[in-house]
Parts: structure tokens; C-alpha cells; sequence
């Protein structure tokens, strides 16, 4: 119980002995009273009840335009916070636009930037498929070409060992004769 009262009055204190102005009582140090009034204290009580109620409505009268000249103050001194809060707010719309602005630049800068990157390295992807379509090009037309010599030395090996062939009406000849040179005399 006692701890939690000392913490109570630690916050409280705490509240009471800032030396730095709240926003909130920030008012206290700027605001700047009127001087005292000049109808307190100056009453002496005529005799003459005319008199008294003459100058009770001068006075009221006098006062009457003392708080209309401080309402007008007031006005003015209210339009003129309206007028700063709105140039404030103004200044903040125009620091958020012109950031909004960078911003959305930036980003477009980037995307830019990434765009490039990109048609470089598709750039570079089609160059090396263009190099191997070329490189399997080329190896398809040297297998081509050695199956084409492969063929041609084949026939040519035909052509000769055919050059040896006999015709058939030779053939029939020779069998001929190799019957007769083989039989017994």
C-alpha cells in the first residue's frame, strides 16, 4: 500500500514540476493579459440619483465598447491562427506532394533502370542462343558433310569392287571355261 501510494505521488509530482511547457499549458507563458481595468474602484456614489444612473451608463457604455474592441482583437488574433494553421497545412500538402513526387520519380528511375537490366541480359540470352543454334548449325552440317563422305567413298568402294564384276553373258563365259579347265583328261 505504501509503495503504490509513493509511486501515485512520484506521477503526480512528476505531473506538477515539468520545467518544460506542455502544448497544452504552452499558452501560459505566451499569453499577455490586458491592464487592469479602469472600472474597478473608481465608483463614488453621486448623491443625485440621476446623476449616479448618468454616469452607471457611461460606464456601461465605456465598457461596453472596451469588450467590443477585445472581441474585435480576439477575432482578428482567432483569423490570423486560422490563416497560420491554414498556410501550415498548406506547406505540409506542398513538402508531401513534392515527396510524393521524388518518390514516384525514384521509382520510375528504378524501373528504368531494372528495364535495362533486363533487355541486356534478354540481349545477351539471344545472342547465346543465336551462338548455339549457329555452333549446332555448324556441327549438323559437319556430320552431313562426313555422312556425305562416308556415302561417297562407300559407292566408290562399290564402283570399284563392281568394276571387277563380270557381265552376265561374260559370266556364263568364264563358268565355261573354268568347268572345262577343271575336268579331268
Amino acid at each position: 500500500m505504501a509503495s503504490s501510494r509513493s509511486s501515485l505521488y512520484r506521477t503526480l509530482r512528476s505531473f506538477s514540476t515539468t520545467t518544460r511547457p506542455s502544448h497544452h499549458n504552452s499558452h501560459h507563458h505566451t499569453h499577455r493579459y490586458t491592464e487592469p481595468s479602469s472600472f474597478i474602484g473608481n465608483w463614488d456614489a453621486p448623491s443625485n440619483p440621476k446623476e449616479a444612473q448618468a454616469k452607471l451608463a457611461h460606464l456601461r457604455r465605456d465598457y461596453a465598447k472596451q469588450v467590443k474592441e477585445i472581441r474585435k482583437e480576439y477575432i482578428k488574433e482567432v483569423e490570423l491562427m486560422r490563416l497560420e494553421k491554414l498556410r501550415k497545412d498548406e506547406a505540409r500538402k506542398e513538402a508531401l506532394r513534392l515527396q510524393n513526387e521524388e518518390r514516384k520519380r525514384l521509382k520510375a528511375e528504378a524501373a528504368k533502370v531494372r528495364a535495362q537490366q533486363r533487355q541486356v541480359a534478354e540481349e545477351e540470352f539471344r545472342q547465346t542462343l543465336l551462338k548455339e543454334r549457329a555452333e549446332k548449325l555448324e556441327n549438323w552440317k559437319m556430320k552431313e558433310m562426313l555422312r556425305e563422305e562416308k556415302k561417297k567413298q562407300k559407292n566408290e568402294l562399290l564402283r570399284r569392287q563392281s568394276s571387277l564384276w563380270i557381265d552376265e553373258p561374260e559370266l556364263e563365259k568364264k563358268m565355261l571355261e573354268a568347268i572345262v579347265d577343271t575336268r579331268p583328261l
